[in-house]
């Protein structure tokens, strides 16, 4: 028999106990669950509840906006009720939680007043989130009596103190009106993408129903279900489906990739898997930050964590590779990178929304790196005024929480990139959310610019002298930053390829002949003083940007 979630077992304990009536169920609530006892299935958190929790409760009543208030068992029971009886059960959310609440009344001034026929009902309304937004615009009558009702399903007393059990199940927290979310006599349970051991349980059953697709991995379906971390049971689903309709077996190298397209479309656009094809090798210079780094990786790999920093900043110019440094990075650990991008959004509270939604997939990917690009903007503000409604300190709220949790030491890795670390909230990077802050620097020397320019050209098939022609060393542009760098190959490599008889001296002559900087020299210098500012050991400083 598959065991329960762990979250579940928490459920009981509160309800047993009497400490809560209510549950609000957020997280993964719309993914599938298995259930069945001996005979196992896949099947809604709702017939879930039903089957392993609801077992000895009467009449279980349920209601969403699409197929309104109805009974789902116990109707004869429920027919016994006066009020109701020979109507129609309502549709229209207002009617529906009116109604639900006069019936939760009546069963527990019925047990009151005659406790030999006390009903235990339990009431599962699904998508709480239609029901009872949250109100952008201000006092919303109608949307707060309803929260009110709700709200009261769990601090009405007389209701709480009777054998009755109210489920409210929401994707997000911030989806859900405050008085309802709020509710301290109400239990916030989440609901986590499963965990490999119950994937494994799902591939089981998919096993018995499609017998295709995981063929090669009969007897031994942990290595699949640990691979596919962090994706819903309802995508593997259609995965394993779609292969048993063509035909085709899932192989292990197959899974790496499927995991990545399963979960970036779950998370609909909010998160994209960076490719960890490079490691340190691939870097340039930077030999002490590198010695480092490895250190650091080396530590992560032996499980010995209590010197593995929570996050990295990496700061420096425009064009310094930071975005490069975190994927060479993940390439050396051999870890996912997982990019948070879009998940600002212009409706209130869907930017909070859709943090959770990132949270949630993060604790149930495993080892990786998260990375945080232009972090002085996507990170918000402590203070961030009433321009955006206050999105700016409750991103930041939100963050701060996420990084500062130890729990999550070894598990996620933080890696924040930005040319403005005098931007980022100083609480967000001090010791225990950003451990070790890297400054990446443009070149000190012209020798250092050149072998940056030769290793670049090199890439492309194109090999410059080992030494720098004397002819061209006064040309070899200062601060050089590896994206300048990159310009200037290409550069070089298209004047080898379209100019009648030149050499890679001579292409390299014309190309630093008419070479502009992309940035103005005064904003690479400010950049390099805040850099210099923000690092952590001076070792990663070079002797010329160090200040006496």
């Amino acid at each position: 028999m598959t065991p329960l979630p762990s979250w579940t077992t928490d459920l009981i304990e509160l309800y047993e106990s009497g400490a809560a009536s209510q549950f609000i169920l957020h997280g993964n609530v719309a993914d599938l669950l298995v259930t069945g006892g001996d005979k196992p299935r896949l099947d809604s958190l709702e017939v879930f509840l039903k089957e392993n929790l609801l077992g000895k409760f009467d009449v279980v009543l349920a209601y969403d906006v699409g197929n309104g208030a109805r009974v789902e068992k116990g109707g004869e029971v429920f027919a016994q009720w006066p009020a109701w009886k020979d109507k129609a059960l309502p549709s229209a959310p207002r009617e529906a939680v009116h109604m639900l609440t006069h019936y939760l009344r009546f069963c527990a001034n019925l047990a009151k007043l005659k406790p030999e026929r006390s009903v235990r009902v339990a009431v599962i309304v699904r998508a709480a989130d239609l029901i009872a937004p949250p109100s952008p615009g201000g006092p919303n009558y109608e949307l707060s009596g309803i929260a009110w009702q709700l709200r009261e399903w769990a601090s009405d007393p007389a209701i709480a103190a009777h054998q009755c059990a109210t489920f409210l199940l929401v994707e997000n927290l911030n989806d859900l009106h405050p008085l309802v979310s709020q509710n301290g006599q109400a239990a916030r349970l989440a609901v986590p993408l499963p965990l490999p051991e119950q994937i494994e349980s799902a591939l089981a059953v998919l096993h018995a129903q499609h017998s295709v697709p995981l063929k090669p991995f009969a007897g031994k379906l942990a290595e699949p279900a640990a691979a596919l971390a962090g994706a819903t049971l309802n995508s593997i689903e259609t995965l394993v489906q779609t292969r048993q309709h063509r035909g085709q077996p899932l192989s292990a190298q197959d899974l790496v990739t499927l995991k990545k397209d399963l979960i970036e479309r779950d998370a609909q656009g909010l998160i994209e898997f960076i490719k960890p094809d490079r490691t340190l090798d691939d870097l340039h210079g930077q030999e002490s930050i590198k010695k480092w780094l490895r250190q650091d990786i080396a530590l992560w790999q032996k499980n010995d964590l209590a010197a593995l920093p929570m996050g990295y900043l990496f700061c420096g110019p425009v064009g310094t590779g930071k975005t490069f440094m975190v994927e060479c990075l993940a390439g050396e650990a051999g870890v996912p990178v997982v990019k948070m991008k879009n998940f600002r959004d212009k409706w209130v509270g869907s930017t909070e929304s859709n943090l959770e939604k990132i949270f949630r997939l993060l604790a149930a990917l495993g080892r990786c790196i998260v990375f945080v690009d232009e972090a002085d903007q996507a990170l918000g503000r402590r203070n961030a005024g009433d321009g955006d409604s206050g999105v700016g300190g409750r991103v930041y709220g939100m963050m701060a929480e996420q990084m500062s949790n130890s729990r999550n030491r070894g598990r996620i890795l933080w890696a924040l990139a930005t040319s403005r670390p005098d931007l980022v909230e100083v609480d967000l990077k001090r010791p225990g959310r950003v451990d070790v802050k890297i400054p990446l620097f443009p070149t000190a020397t012209p020798e250092e610019g050149y072998a940056l320019i030769r290793a670049l050209t090199k890439r492309r098939g194109v090999v410059l002298p080992d030494a720098s022609p004397s002819s061209l060393r006064a040309q070899i542009p200062d601060l050089l930053t590896p994206g300048a760098a990159e310009a200037l190959s290409v550069n070089i490599y298209r004047a080898l390829k379209t100019t009648a008889g030149s050499t890679p001296e001579t292409s390299l002559a014309a190309a630093l002949r008419d070479y502009q900087p992309p940035v103005r020299p005064e904003v690479i210098a400010a950049q390099i003083d805040l850099a210099v500012n923000e690092t952590t050991d001076l070792s990663f400083v070079p002797e010329r940007f160090r200040k006496t």
